[in-house]
């Protein structure tokens, strides 16, 4: 088991699974502390790194493309310290998190995760119902069907049309865009029956925002509707590695004896890496 908790949250690795929980303090995002724990398999990881900086730095997870919601609805628009898979790591446990850097990546080598896109999803995505306020409305996903409801700063198209409904069979597309320069952010769902575009404060099937950088927890909402406009079945799970591997694994489980003889991994710590390895061989 790799492990390391710092004010902004705490990452768990225990050779199959990372875990990842974000801390409880001001400075965590909302939408960190709504997403809460994330469970992410290792099938879902593209690349994992510490980035060193003046402070200490950041633990970065990156995903493959079409394994979670989320990355995928953002396009990269979830930047610290809103973005889930970032770690803001102090000086002082940067070695640590050099350490969790390498486990995670030694584990990828051995299993031969590939980096490319997953034919599935092996994250679910938000859990609904899921709601977010921002700008010109209150927008809210059920699972079946979304509502927008329009607060005092929409524009008087918007108000005079009322509050909309719109069943989630009734979508083809969902578009999320962070705040940047002198633009909106916005929120956009598309309809079968739409037929153009307006500008976001006047599109009555979008809510948009001039103030907050990531429209507060819109991309939870976006992310939720997305999963389920594209939702497949799970991929299985990566099999065993092939017989070419298996001098790999067994160099690993070495590594992990001498790890634990020389006091570095305790016995708990010791005994839940070498049964995961073992689980995946079988």
């Amino acid at each position: 088991m790799a492990e390391i908790t710092v004010p902004d949250g705490s990452w768990a690795f225990d050779h199959e699974t990372l875990r990842i929980t974000p801390g409880s303090g001001s400075g965590v995002h909302e939408i960190r502390k709504v997403l809460g724990e994330l469970a992410v398999p290792l099938e879902a990881v593209s690349s994992v790194a510490f980035e060193p900086g003046r402070k200490g730095g950041h633990l970065r997870l990156r995903l493959r493309p079409g394994a979670d919601p989320l990355t995928d609805v953002a396009a990269g628009g979830l930047a610290a310290p809103a973005d889930p898979y970032r770690l803001a790591v102090p000086k002082d446990r940067t070695g640590a998190a050099e350490y969790f850097a390498d486990e995670v990546r030694e584990a990828l080598r051995i299993w031969q995760v590939p980096p490319g896109p997953c034919e599935s999803y092996l994250m679910p995505g938000p859990a609904v119902p899921v709601s977010a306020t921002a700008g010109d409305a209150t927008v809210t996903f059920d699972g079946e069907r979304i509502r927008l409801e329009w607060t005092w700063m929409a524009t008087s198209v918007k108000e005079a049309a009322g509050p909309q409904e719109f069943l989630l069979s009734e979508v083809v597309g969902v578009e999320w865009t962070p705040l940047a320069g002198a633009g909106y952010g916005s929120l956009r769902f598309r309809l079968k029956d739409q037929r153009d575009t307006k500008p976001p404060t006047k599109d009555l099937r979008c809510v948009s925002w001039g103030l907050q950088k990531f429209g507060g927890t819109t991309a939870l909402v976006a992310a939720a509707v997305h999963a389920r406009l594209t939702r497949q079945a799970p991929a299985a799970l990566s099999g065993p590695p092939a017989p070419g591997d298996q001098d790999a694994v067994l160099r690993r489980l070495a590594e992990l004896g001498e790890l634990h003889r020389s006091g570095v991994l305790t016995d708990e710590e010791f005994a839940a890496a070498k049964q995961a390895i073992l689980r995946r061989l079988g």
